[in-house]
């Protein structure tokens, strides 16, 4: 009997835990390892900022769905992976050996990269539902005395479509309680170019998402790096074509929430050999460690180039979909090897995102990832926005009941009608 340890119960570990319950049946022991109690929908963060949902809507409580499909849970940081010797340093000081284990940690975020960036200094953030929680009650307080607000994602950043979702959400939920007249919005970012979403833009993205940005009169500033952040100010330099400095602006804000940089995690990022220099997981084309043989990775912990070469260093984002991708090749991976045979899955790195805009949104597809693409799909209307609600129920009932399959391709084909996702990236 087989032991697989699934470090991470998030978007990326839950499913994994049962696809490889389900794949595996109980010839072989599955053991979840999460640092919190419950697993939390982190795409609706942004509402949860604004109040548009309560933390209870958009968690599962872990332990019994999990138990009930047979899945060891354990609840406690990992501190330590000895992956020579295939065993976990657990943060209740026990120890655990595994036969295979699967590396879907998430990101650390790097606040401490900017001065005064982050929840424990002058800006807000919805990377987790924590974060999203706090922001929440500065929002409250916000709304009592409204002024300027800065919305984006620093430089290093590799998720910009919450940032976008963010600023669209804001504007709405002001716009419904009749204060958007007196609160002047900048969006801040990383990027070129708007639009271009670490991905070096999908279809005509930069045209659309100026042109919402316009609509609701929301000014930016692009290849932008934030220097500091000070409790109603920040410094923000924009920066030429060639990287070099351009122009400094000082934004003064009564709210902000700008999306920091990542990093691997401490315990991955200290295993010798397994990680990049900013901690991520170095895998190959079948998401296994390029250093131990028995060490799988996915999601936002894993090592991506980015898509090209920016003024300002932007990273690529790891999709839902893309995730899901590289969950389901992992555990037919080492269904595969348990069973006696080679390893040949591939996760298809392709970009699915829909952006909610609050009462509206847009769906971008890039079939691959990396261009040139096969595919490339870009769609606006209230749709999208109904069609993200609907999924966010959707993927919560899966967690709850256990019954998780490759949810982003069967609800991206089936209920939103976009059309086969099935062409390979690479």
């Amino acid at each position: 009997m087989a032991h697989v340890v699934i470090i991470g119960a998030g978007l990326g570990g839950v499913p994994c835990a049962y696809q490889m319950r389900k794949r595996l049946g109980k010839a072989h022991h599955v053991t979840l390892i999460g640092s919190s109690s419950y697993f939390e929908f982190t795409p609706s963060n942004p509402w949860v900022a604004v109040g548009w949902r309560d933390r209870a809507q958009t968690r599962v409580s872990l332990r019994e769905p999990l138990t009930a499909k047979g899945i060891d849970w354990i609840e406690t940081p990992v501190v330590a992976i000895d992956a020579q010797g295939s065993t976990l340093r657990l943060g209740d000081q026990r120890t655990l050996a595994y036969d295979y284990l699967v590396i879907a940690t998430g990101p650390k975020l790097a606040f401490e990269e900017v001065p005064g960036l982050g929840p424990d200094g002058h800006t807000q953030s919805v990377c987790t539902q924590e974060h999203a929680v706090r922001a929440w009650e500065k929002y409250q307080q916000f709304l009592q005395q409204p002024g300027p607000v800065v919305v984006g994602a620093a430089q290093g950043a590799s998720c910009f479509g919450p940032a976008y979702e963010f600023a669209m959400i804001l504007d709405a939920d002001l716009r419904k309680r009749k204060l958007r007249d007196r609160v002047p919005i900048t969006f801040v970012t990383s990027e070129p170019y708007i639009g271009h979403l670490g991905l070096g833009g999908v279809g005509d993205s930069r045209g659309l998402m100026e042109s919402v940005l316009r609509q609701r009169h929301i000014k930016w500033i692009t290849n932008a790096k934030v220097g500091a952040v000070g409790e109603d100010s920040m410094i923000v330099i924009e920066h030429e074509e060639d990287g070099q400095p351009k122009k400094e602006h000082e934004l003064g804000f009564r709210f902000a929430m700008v999306l920091p940089a990542f990093k691997g995690v401490d315990a991955v990022a200290a295993v010798p050999g397994l990680c990049n220099p900013r901690g991520f997981v170095l895998i190959d084309e079948h998401q296994r460690s390029k250093e131990y043989a028995n060490i799988f990775s996915a999601g936002v912990c894993v090592a991506i180039a980015p898509v090209e070469a920016t003024p300002v260093p932007t990273g690529a984002p790891k999709t839902g979909y893309m995730i899901e991708s590289m969950v389901t090749a992992i555990c037919e991976n080492i269904a595969a090897e348990l069973a006696g045979r080679p390893a040949t899955a591939r996760a298809t790195w392709n970009a699915v995102c829909l952006a909610d805009f609050g009462d509206t949104g847009a769906a971008f597809v890039a079939l691959p990832q990396i261009p040139p693409r096969n595919v490339t799909w870009t769609k606006v209307g209230k749709w999208v926005h109904l069609g993200k609600i609907a999924f966010e129920k959707y993927f919560l009932h899966k967690v709850r009941t256990g019954s998780i399959t490759p949810l982003y391709e069967k609800y991206m084909l089936k209920r939103l009608g976009i059309g086969s996702l099935k062409s390979r990236g690479t």
